[in-house]
This record gives structure tokens, C-alpha cells and sequence, in this order.
């Protein structure tokens, strides 16, 4: 079969279950038959089938576009993709309506494919696929971890790779510029909803440097190696400089310093500030940053918008 169909195994079991493939004894009914080398074999791609969301023409910040796929810039606020008590208004549905007959179809849906995702209070590139063999493309890249992740966010404190404490974490320790933290993620014990740093969780690492210091705090850019829910948001807190604004692992109330007083108290301080997918379809390397943001911090436990930065700040 030619490569470039880009046709999974479970995407040709269900043809062959749909009676779409055919040899020279006629239709084959069962994805398990022998076949010998030498005869032909026809697949008959139906069209694609519309997606069950649907399309609503939203505004949406186009980064980059091409026949294979579309970057977008997301806003806080925006959900990813449709889920009970947010069927519409999600970036899947904008994208239905941005993309229409451009999309080929993912899996012979109509639909885009997403391979990351990003919280909805969080602002942040997303990347979306609209053939198959885009989206099986863009999947390899993020298991393999050949895509550029980069983030900034304003923490609590600044970390210092000077720092006796810091450097005596297990899991941290100092790589050129960079402190590198790789500390297993899963879920909390007993809280289901939030994620904590465990034994027998999943591998992940994060490599944070301070770009400046913002009084008390510190404005960073983060480098996602790994791609766990609420990475950043974990790694920080487990080193003792969670993200200003964080509600879920950061600290409230008294004692915040002044700059923390800018957030709303439901905000926290966290946005992706780049992307970079090596071999792309022409087989160069697309690096894509979201324009600068401006005003206060964005609302949710995801991420936000920073105040006076002079560029994104935003947490994954």
C-alpha cells in the first residue's frame, strides 16, 4: 500500500468491515485473510463524513496554514474539544468552519486532528492536522519528542541553580543555563482532579531558566520535554516556585508578593510562547511564536495573560 495514503491498521480494518476493499476474489469481509503477493487490490475510499460537531464561525488567531495543517493561537477561556457542558463554542467547532472542504477527513471523519491539547483557561499554540497522514505525522513527533515546546510563566520566588535546597530535590539538577527537574507526574492520591509529583507516575521533565527577575518573583521560560497534564504547573510547585495565581498548587492569601496582587486570585500566570515541529511536509522545521500579549492575567486554573511583560506568559 502506497505510504502516502496515510491509512492506519484500525482505519483499513474498517474499511474492509465497510466492504471497501476488494481483490481478486471479490470483496473481502474479513481484516484477518491471507494474502498472497502478486494480485492487485482496490481500496475505495468513501467521502469523508461530517463531523458530529458542529461547524460555528468563531474568530480564530491563524499562525500558520497550509494544505496539511493549521496552527492556531488560543485564547484563555477557549475549550479544546466539545465535552458534556461544552458542546459548542470549542476550538474544534471554530476549526470546522475555518477549515471546511479543506479538511480530507481524519480516520474518514470530517474533522481536524488534534494531538495536544492545552487547559481551556490557558492561552497557548495548538496544532491541528487536516489529512491523515499530517495527523499521523504530527502524533510521531510528539511521542518521539521531536517538537519545540517553550513556555514562560511568573513564579513565586526566583530559582537559582546556586541554590543548595534546590539542587538537593531529587530529580533536579543544573544543565548549562537550565535547571532540569524530572519528577514522575500522576494523579493526586486523593484528590482525582489535581495531578502530583509520585512514585509510579509517569516520566517527566521540564527545564526552566529565569529570564528576569520581576521584584520577589520570577518571569521564566519553560522547555517541555514531556507533555503530562499540568506539567509545568506540578514541576514548579514541586520545586518550591509554583505559578503566581494558581489556585490549585499555588499558595493564596497573605503573604503573596506585590506583583502576585496583579493576578485575579482564580488566574494563574502561565502561556506558550512557542512551538517548533521539525520535518514538516517540505521537511523543514516550522518555528511559530503567538504574538506578545498584553493586560491582566488571564481567569482559570490554566494559564492567563501577564501584566506588563511585554510578552506571553502562559503555563501548560
Amino acid at each position: 500500500m502506497p505510504p502516502g495514503l496515510g491509512l492506519t491498521r484500525s482505519r483499513l480494518q474498517a474499511l474492509i468491515a465497510a466492504g471497501a476493499v476488494s481483490g481478486p476474489g471479490g470483496t473481502v469481509r474479513e481484516p484477518g485473510a491471507r494474502v498472497k503477493p502478486g494480485p492487485g487490490w482496490v481500496i475505495v475510499l468513501p467521502d469523508p463524513v461530517p463531523a458530529e460537531p458542529r461547524a460555528e464561525a468563531m474568530p480564530l488567531a491563524i499562525l500558520h496554514e497550509d494544505a496539511d495543517l493549521v496552527v492556531i493561537d488560543k485564547p484563555p477561556g477557549m475549550v479544546v474539544h466539545p465535552a458534556p457542558g461544552a458542546e459548542a463554542g470549542t476550538l474544534v467547532n471554530a476549526l470546522l468552519a475555518h477549515c471546511g472542504d479543506s479538511l480530507s477527513g481524519i480516520g474518514g471523519i470530517r474533522r481536524p486532528g488534534i494531538v495536544h491539547r492545552i487547559d481551556k483557561d490557558t492561552s497557548g499554540i495548538i496544532v491541528a492536522a487536516k489529512t491523515d497522514r499530517a495527523h499521523q505525522g504530527l502524533a510521531a513527533l510528539f511521542a518521539a519528542h521531536d517538537i519545540e515546546r517553550v513556555y514562560r510563566a511568573v513564579l513565586r520566588g526566583v530559582p537559582d541553580r546556586g541554590s543548595a535546597r534546590l539542587m538537593g530535590l531529587p530529580g533536579v539538577s543544573a544543565e548549562g543555563g537550565w535547571i532540569r527537574v524530572e519528577a514522575p507526574i500522576g494523579r493526586h492520591p486523593a484528590d482525582r482532579k489535581r495531578m502530583a509529583v509520585r512514585p509510579g507516575g509517569r516520566r517527566a521533565v521540564t527545564r526552566v531558566r529565569v529570564i528576569r527577575r520581576l521584584g520577589e518573583c520570577a518571569l521564566a521560560e519553560c522547555r517541555l520535554e514531556t507533555g503530562r497534564t499540568h506539567q509545568i504547573r506540578v514541576h514548579m510547585a514541586h520545586i518550591g516556585h509554583a505559578l503566581i495565581g494558581d489556585p490549585v498548587y499555588g499558595r493564596q492569601g497573605a503573604g503573596l508578593p506585590e506583583v502576585a496582587r496583579r493576578f485575579p486570585p482564580t488566574g494563574a500566570a502561565c502561556g506558550g510562547a512557542g512551538l517548533r515541529p521539525s520535518g514538516h511536509r517540505t521537511g523543514d522545521a516550522l518555528r511559530i511564536a503567538p504574538a506578545a500579549r498584553h493586560g491582566r492575567a488571564g481567569r482559570g486554573a490554566g494559564g492567563g495573560r501577564g501584566r506588563g511583560t511585554g510578552g506571553p506568559i502562559t503555563c501548560a
